[in-house]
C-alpha cells in the first residue's frame, strides 16, 4: 500500500474553496437566469398596465396626442401613437425592443408600448456586477478563515505525530486518550492507542522471550562447557563414559531448545503448510503406538470416530506428540491419557487428557505462553524446553483451529484441539 502524502490541510483548504467557487458560480447563474425571467414578466406587465391606462384616459378623460404619450411614457416605456388622421406622437425605437404592446383606442388611434432591451440589460449587468464582487470577497475571506479553521480542526493529527516521534525517540508509555471515540479523530487516535498498546505489549513480550530463552539456553550450554572440561581433566574410563552421557545429554538438550525457538519463528513468520485429506483418528493411533514403544507400561489409549481435516499431517502428528508427551510427563509412569477424536458441526474435536495434578483454572491460558512450566512434572529435569504447547497452538491455528486448556471430565487436566471438517 503506497500511501499519498499531500498536505492534509491543503488538500481540505483548496477542496472547500472550490466547492464554495462551484456553488458561487451556479448561485450567480440561477440568480441572473431568475432576474431576466422577473424582469420579462415585470415589462410585460408594466405594458398591459399601462395600455389599459391608455383606453381609459382617452374613453373617460378625453386625452388625446401628444399629451397621451407624455402620461404613458416613464419606468423605461416608451409611446408610439398614431392618430385616425395618420398624424404621429412618441419615439421610434433606437434599439432592439423587449417587449411591445399595441392597443386601438376608443377615438380611433392606435398606441403601441415597448421597452427597449438596453434597460433591463443594464440593471442585469449591474446585478452581474455585484454578484460577482460580492462572490469574489466572499471567497476571499472564506479562504482566510478555511486556513485558520482548518488549522485548528487538525491540530489532534499533529498531536499524534508529536506522540508517534516521541515514542519512536524511545518515550514509551504515552497515549492520545480521546475524550470522544465517536467521531473520525476519536476513532483514530482509540486506534492509534490501540496500535500502541498491542506494539508495546509485543515488544515487552519479545524482550521478555528473548531474556528467557538466553537464560534458557545459558543452562544446557554452562553444562556442555563444565561437561567439557572436566572430560578433559579425568583420567578415569567410567567417569570418562559418564562425562559423555551428561555431554550428550546436555546437548540434546540445547539443540532441543533451539529447534523449539526456529519453530515458533516459522510460526511467527507464516507457518508453510502442506495440506492433505487427513484423518484425525488415524494420528492419534499413530502418536498412541510411538508413546508404547517410548513407554510400554504406560497407559494411553485413542478412541471416538473417524474426522477427516484439511491440514499438514507431520505438523497435526507434532500437535499430537507435544500433547501426549506433556500429558505423560505430567502424570508419571503410572498415569493414564486418553486421546479422544470426535465431530461436533463443522468442526472435528480432539481432546487429550490426562489423571495428572492438573491445571489451575486462573493458568489455563497463562500455560500456553513461551518458556512457561507451572510444576514439577514441567521442569527443566523433563528436558522439556516450556515451548512445546505454544508451537502447538501456533500450528492449529495456523490450520485455521484453536488449541485450549478445557474443564476435564474428572481429576487431571485436559487440552481440545478444534479444526474445521475437510469439505
Amino acid at each position: 500500500m503506497n500511501l499519498r502524502t499531500v498536505s492534509l490541510r491543503r488538500r481540505v483548504t483548496v477542496s472547500a474553496i472550490a466547492v464554495l467557487g462551484i456553488v458561487l458560480v451556479a448561485l450567480v447563474l440561477v440568480v441572473d437566469a431568475m432576474f431576466m425571467s422577473q424582469s420579462v414578466q415585470d415589462v410585460e406587465t408594466t405594458l398591459l398596465d399601462k395600455s389599459r391606462n391608455a383606453q381609459t384616459l382617452v374613453k373617460q378623460q378625453r386625452v388625446r396626442g401628444a399629451e397621451l404619450v407624455n402620461r404613458l411614457e416613464g419606468r423605461g416605456v416608451q409611446a408610439r401613437l398614431v392618430m385616425p388622421d395618420g398624424t404621429e406622437h412618441g419615439h421610434l425605437p433606437a434599439d432592439e425592443v423587449t417587449n411591445k404592446v399595441t392597443r386601438d383606442l376608443p377615438d380611433g388611434s392606435t398606441i403601441t408600448l415597448y421597452v427597449e432591451s438596453s434597460v433591463i440589460t443594464v440593471a442585469q449587468t449591474r446585478l452581474r456586477r455585484l454578484l460577482l464582487l460580492v462572490g469574489f470577497g466572499s471567497l476571499a475571506v472564506t479562504a482566510v478563515a478555511l486556513v485558520w479553521v482548518v488549522r485548528r480542526a487538525l491540530a489532534p493529527l499533529d498531536s499524534m505525530t508529536t506522540l508517534a516521534r516521541s515514542i519512536a525517540r524511545g518515550d514509551r508509555g504515552h497515549r492520545l486518550n480521546p475524550a470522544r471515540t465517536d467521531n473520525e479523530l476519536g476513532r483514530t487516535a482509540a486506534a492509534f492507542d490501540d496500535m500502541l498498546d498491542s506494539l508495546e505489549g509485543s515488544e515487552e513480550r519479545t524482550k521478555r522471550f528473548v531474556a528467557d530463552a538466553a537464560h534458557e539456553l545459558r543452562t544446557p550450554i554452562a553444562g556442555v562447557q563444565a561437561v567439557s572440561e572436566a572430560l578433559m581433566q579425568t583420567g578415569s574410563a567410567e567417569e570418562r563414559e559418564r562425562l559423555n552421557l551428561l555431554l550428550v545429554r546436555e546437548s540434546r538438550r540445547a539443540g532441543r531448545l533451539v529447534d523449539d525457538l526456529l519453530a515458533l519463528a516459522r510460526i511467527d513468520a507464516g507457518l508453510e503448510l502442506h495440506r492433505e485429506r487427513v484423518d484425525l483418528l488415524a494420528l492419534a493411533e499413530a502418536e498412541v503406538g510411538r508413546a508404547r514403544l517410548l513407554a510400554p507400561e504406560f497407559d494411553i489409549a485413542a478412541e471416538g470416530e473417524s474426522a477427516y481435516v484439511s491440514g499438514d499431517p507431520q505438523r497435526l502428528a507434532q500437535v499430537l506428540a507435544n500433547l501426549a508427551d506433556n500429558a505423560r510427563q505430567a502424570t508419571g509412569p503410572s498415569g493414564r491419557v486418553r486421546v479422544r477424536v470426535s465431530t461436533v458441526g463443522s468442526y472435528a474435536w480432539l481432546v487429550v487428557s490426562d489423571n495428572g495434578p492438573g491445571v489451575p483454572p486462573d493458568e489455563r491460558d497463562r500455560i500456553f505462553d513461551r518458556l512457561v512450566r507451572l510444576d514439577e512434572a514441567r521442569d527443566r529435569r523433563s528436558g522439556g524446553s516450556g515451548l512445546g504447547l505454544s508451537i502447538a497452538r501456533g500450528v492449529v491455528r495456523a490450520h485455521g483451529g484453536e488449541l485450549s486448556c478445557i474443564d476435564p471430565d474428572g481429576p487431571g487436566a485436559a487440552f481440545q484441539v478444534r479444526i474445521p471438517l475437510a469439505d
